[in-house]
């Protein structure tokens, strides 16, 4: 199932793809989930970002083309960092890049959407404990990255966080499904989510041992190699094999 959160007449509201358009649901995913009679033309649906969770957990070189390609040996464990909910928007909202910083990069990821509260979650448990996924954006201010020597302040920035379009349930990490960025229909990164270091149990499980994860959470999983610039006019499309694309402008402050 397709999941989506969108900002109807009556408020924000959670609903499920269907072929003919987005069925209403009351509540959400998470608690008094119950569809209604409702069904929302495609061209009338204005979407969110499917999720507003209350806290963003990174993971940091999790590719092995990517540790490859800074030249850094593939960590040990999980590199985590945190992106505030703040940064989080949805479909078709601008990127905006922030005045202290020339070059800001997009980082495609496959995000992990917490379902259920996780804490010392046994790996061979934590698929059990997930909602879904979706597309992410990890984006980040490249020269504040090396300017500071850590990434809360590169990656924090409002807006910084894309996610979506929606949340498939379907959605199984274990397969072989492919991740790929474009900006202005190039493409910059393309790879295959086989190819991450550590795999969503694994991470999630690790993540779990150190934080307790809430419904609604997300767990960006790592980039590919390829990440790069994003300039002022520019489109950015994130597109996750089995989920769908998501598409975002840029623009200056």
């Amino acid at each position: 199932m397709k999941i989506v959160r969108m900002q109807t007449r009556e408020g924000i509201r959670y609903g499920g793809v269907e072929p003919e358009g987005v069925r209403v649901y009351q509540g959400t995913p998470f608690v008094a989930w119950e569809p209604t009679e409702v069904l929302a033309d495609f061209e009338q649906v204005r979407l969110l970002s499917p999720v507003f969770p209350t806290k963003v957990v990174g993971v940091g070189v999790n590719y092995a083309c990517h540790a490859e390609q800074t030249g850094r040996p593939p960590p040990r464990t999980p590199i985590m960092f945190m992106k505030p909910s703040t940064a989080v928007i949805g479909p078709g909202k601008p990127i905006v890049l922030p005045a202290g910083s020339e070059e800001v990069h997009h980082e495609a990821e496959l995000a992990v959407v917490m379902g259920k509260v996780a804490r010392n979650v046994a790996a061979e448990d934590a698929l059990g404990t997930v909602l879904g996924y979706t597309a992410g954006n990890d984006v980040t201010a490249r020269d504040l990255e090396r300017q500071d020597e850590q990434w809360v302040r590169a990656k924090g920035f409002d807006t910084f966080c894309p996610l979506g379009p929606a949340i498939e349930t379907e959605y199984d990490p274990r397969n072989d499904f492919s991740i790929e960025c474009l900006v202005n229909g190039e493409v910059r990164q393309a790879a295959s989510i086989d190819d991450m270091i550590f795999g969503v149990p694994e991470l999630i499980a690790f993540v779990s041992s150190v934080m307790t994860l809430l419904p609604g959470d997300v767990i960006l999983t790592g980039t590919p190699s390829g990440a790069g610039p994003i300039r002022d006019g520019d489109q950015v499309e994130v597109t996750l094999e089995g989920v769908g694309a998501l598409s975002n402008p840029v623009a200056a402050r």
